[in-house]
């Protein structure tokens, strides 16, 4: 497994990086994404740079999305696998919920991958496969994340019906959906020390005992990748340590 080029957005951080960083080791070349130029710049660096495209974008912006793969045209790049990776999520409550915050949610977990596949579409080949990074919050509910967990819902409903539309291309689409993660996205929503101890205690009492690591969640992404899967249409992988059971 070490021909192709593929994409990832969100690759700056957490699985999106994970995923870059091991792909890179295995002789991939890369199209990665991220909103900002530093944190995108040292992940260029940490790679095999001759083998990696850099793109700015953010998820949030329809412009960028659009440019993103008018740029991939203007390049001759054309991609045998995509990784929608790019995501936000932050506590909410219903009564405190601002159209701000439904929006910017909304706008980065679900409007922003089905924009950035359309604006892709042209560079996808042939055989070509999408994974989407769902979360086990669409299956197993938590508090304050109803609205993440809509954003999640909406993106995993996109992967039936584009199966069908594009099946005459080729292209296959599949999700994973992982558990409680250790990643940067828990400080960014505001977790404190405490309350990320919190998490790692709850995980204890799954199946597998932990929490779960960048490093668990990429085989699946990577498997969805591979011609292994070929026969996987609209499947969702739960990468969740046994938490759901």
């Amino acid at each position: 497994m070490n021909s192709g080029k593929i994409l990832i957005t969100g690759a700056t951080a957490g699985i999106g990086l994970a995923t870059a960083q091991s792909l890179s080791q295995q002789g991939y070349e890369l199209v990665i994404t991220g909103r900002n130029p530093d944190k995108l710049a040292r992940v260029v660096n940490s790679l095999d740079s001759s083998k990696v495209t850099p793109i700015l974008c953010d998820s949030e912006s329809v412009e960028d999305i659009q440019s993103l793969g008018e740029t991939l045209v203007g390049k001759g790049i054309t991609l045998d696998g995509l990784v929608l990776n790019a995501g936000v999520y932050f506590p909410n409550e219903l009564e405190s919920t601002t159209l701000e915050a439904f929006d910017h949610t909304m706008n980065i977990n679900f409007r922003g991958p089905f924009f950035t596949l359309q604006s892709l579409l042209p560079v996808m080949n042939p055989s070509s496969s999408i994974v989407m990074v769902s979360s086990l919050v669409v299956k197993k509910a938590f508090p304050t994340s109803s609205l993440y967990a809509a954003s999640k819902a909406a993106l995993e409903g996109l992967v039936g019906g584009l199966n069908l539309d594009l099946a005459g291309k080729g292209i296959r689409i599949n999700s994973v959906r992982p558990g409680v993660t250790a990643t940067e996205i828990q400080g960014k929503a505001g977790a404190d020390e405490e309350a990320i101890n919190g998490l790692k205690q709850m995980m204890a009492s799954t199946p597998l005992g932990r929490i779960l690591e960048t490093s668990d969640i990429v085989p699946a992404i990577e498997y969805l990748l591979s011609p292994a899967s070929v026969g996987m249409r609209g499947v969702t992988m739960d990468v969740d340590a046994g938490h759901a059971i």
